[in-house]
């Protein structure tokens, strides 16, 4: 199955083959873009344009599948764990029809809504659903994107169900944080599978912006400063990380928040490691600054954990890896 992740700066794509447990890596590739997210587009040239960058790249990369999976945006789609009695599946199905519309905040009308059974208790008597809605116009959006490449979407999903599928472990409570170019997007997973969401409105562009204004240097230049010294204390006397530590310090105080609510409200475990990906997790020393101020041992994310690639592909696509993560997860997912 072909994964396609079209993120507000580029276009993450992934093949595999084979299933569960046996999968390999056919092709791969990824591409930048300047202009509008698909979610912001209006005009049919902006629709087109992209289309033909996807197909470009399609083509360069030998993809030969035409049914593929796209992932939605995470800040743009409504994700929330819903407690119910003990119910049959049939009963659950009833009952979302009937509580959904109190759990999202746009007309049921103008949304399409998927959920999934996390778990039954017996002990408990209740029922853990995993409820997802996205607007209908977001995912036309990037459905029409898709379908002018040529290709067929067999479905979509949220960034952070694929990423869970590509980088949780099996088993244990762990924490995904997807450092992206316009959001920062956590999961707490349990066995692999997501529980709870939150997104943070600061990003890779925020990170790169601060140090900018704070060096008095272009957003060109502030992006290889940020990349090459990040959060070191020594490189440059510090002045990156000084930069760069008050934007990391919302994002770890919303960390704090989303595990004590969780813990509280949720009355769930809390994780027990935390998992980075995106392209801003590569910020040098930010394995070491979570580590310390979360208290939570971190690690990067490699999403081809999972899948057997070949030496000299694995060698040539290390350096990238951390992009890769929804692409993979959403290649992963079997009909």
């Amino acid at each position: 199955m072909v994964g396609i992740d079209i993120g507000s700066k580029s276009i993450k794509i992934v093949e595999l083959v084979g299933s569960v447990g046996k999968f390999q890596l056919k092709s791969s590739g990824a591409v930048g873009y300047t202009g509008l997210s698909p979610d912001k587009m209006t005009e049919e040239k902006d629709f087109v344009a992209l289309s033909l960058i996807l197909k470009k790249i399609i083509k360069q990369i030998g993809i030969t599948s035409k049914e593929v999976n796209i992932a939605l945006p995470e800040p743009l789609v409504f994700t929330r764990v819903i407690k119910f009695p003990l119910l049959s599946d049939e009963e659950v199905n009833s009952a979302i029809k009937w509580e959904a519309e109190q759990y999202i905040p746009i007309p049921i009308n103008e949304a399409i809504i998927q959920y999934s059974i996390l778990s039954k208790n017996e002990t408990t008597a209740s029922t853990s659903v995993l409820l997802v809605a996205a607007p209908k116009v977001v995912v036309e959006k990037y459905v029409k994107i898709v379908r002018l490449a040529g290709l067929t979407p067999v479905s979509a999903e949220t960034e952070l169900t694929a990423l869970a599928r590509s980088i949780s472990p099996e088993k244990g409570v762990s924490l995904l944080l997807d450092l992206g170019a316009s959001s920062v997007d956590m999961a707490i997973t349990r066995d692999s599978k997501v529980i709870f969401t939150r997104s943070i409105p600061v990003a890779g562009e925020t990170f790169t912006r601060a140090v900018s204004q704070s060096l008095g240097i272009n957003m060109q230049q502030a992006e290889e400063y940020k990349k090459t010294y990040g959060l070191s204390g020594t490189q440059l006397e510090g002045k990156v990380k000084i930069a760069l530590e008050p934007i990391f310090k919302m994002v770890t105080d919303e960390i704090k928040k989303a595990i004590h609510f969780f813990q509280s409200e949720e009355k769930e475990e809390a994780p027990t490691t935390i998992i980075i990906s995106g392209g801003s997790s590569l910020t040098p020393e930010l394995v070491s600054y979570l580590t310390e101020v979360l208290g939570l041992e971190t690690v990067s994310g490699n999403p081809f954990n999972k899948v057997a690639v070949d030496p000299e592909t694995s060698k040539s696509l290390a350096p990238y890896i951390s992009i890769y993560g929804t692409a993979v997860g959403l290649a992963m997912l079997e009909g």
